[in-house]
């Protein structure tokens, strides 16, 4: 395995120009067949993902993730963003990096959570970069539909107080495993206070935009996701499933999973079901 860790810049442009974002890479020994981008949820970071790129690199796939502005190593404020645009503009530039690295091979995006919503809403207008598209758990739907109210309160607040906090997850939400939610708990790089109330309103904003663009998705896309899933509702995919216009799809609920499909006891199954399926992608974007 080879490792490699360094910054980018956020470019002229961008709500956080200048800004440096942490990222790294996991390569296998070998020549990688496809690259993986991964795209982390909120208040985590990359580094909570090596169990995952060891899985990918032992069949054969190279791996970037970086973390985005206001998490883990990166430039920013936790809790908060400028703009949604920030996190697609990240995208940018780690697939530039990955694209530089090795030009000629597919690349799958791979969006986790809030990731997931990241990466949903960058495929509506850049879905030709990619071979194929995998979201875990994407935060597509809330788990508590927001009233009428709350949205325009959220609204409000983003304008004039963007950075009170207004909502806080339950990070016994994240696993059925009590040893990666002590983990999560204990992890200085992960965020554990009051998502600010600009960030919320972003996301509700972007969440509205996929369900209402959700028919332009056209690329091979697969959704996992966990049937007891408290912090990113299982009816985003199952939405997703219903109006996406992909041909060559699937959804997978695993009953009993949490949140962090890729953090269960089942993990494994849960990986070996998604590169199972990358495989067969590429096998048949090569005939």
């Amino acid at each position: 395995m080879k490792h490699q860790e360094a910054t980018l810049l956020l470019p002229p442009g961008s709500k956080a120009a200048g800004a440096k974002l942490f990222w790294q890479r996991w390569s296998p020994d070998g020549d990688p067949k496809a690259v993986i981008l991964l795209v982390h949820g909120y208040a985590e970071h990359s580094g909570r993902y090596h169990y995952f790129a060891e899985h990918c690199l032992s069949k054969d796939y190279a791996v970037y993730a970086m973390d985005h502005w206001g998490h883990g190593q990166s430039d920013g404020t936790p809790g908060f963003v400028p703009d949604f645009s920030v996190f697609h503009d990240g995208v940018d530039q780690l697939l530039a990096r990955a694209k530089q690295d090795f030009p000629d091979l597919p690349v799958i995006l791979v969006g986790h959570s809030m990731g997931g919503l990241i990466s949903a809403t960058y495929l509506i207008g850049n879905q030709d970069r990619f071979a194929a598209c995998v979201l875990s758990g994407p935060a597509v739907k809330a788990a508590e539909e927001p009233s009428a109210f709350l949205k325009m309160i959220s609204g409000f607040l983003s304008r004039f107080f963007p950075k009170l906090g207004v909502l806080e997850l339950d990070p016994n939400g994240v696993s059925r495993d009590p040893e990666v939610v002590s983990d999560y708990l204990a992890d200085p790089l992960v965020y554990n206070g009051k998502m600010g109330a600009r960030l919320a309103a972003e996301m509700l904003g972007n969440m509205s935009s996929v369900q209402q663009n959700a028919g332009r998705i056209s690329l091979p896309l697969m959704m996992l996701h966990g049937g007891k899933d408290s912090l990113a509702a299982a009816e985003g995919s199952r939405f997703l499933d219903d109006h996406v216009s992909s041909t060559t799809r699937m959804l997978k609920i695993y009953p009993e999973l949490y949140h962090e499909i890729f953090n269960e006891p089942e993990r494994d199954q849960v990986l070996n079901d998604m590169t199972d399926w990358l495989d067969d992608r590429l096998t048949a974007g090569r005939g």
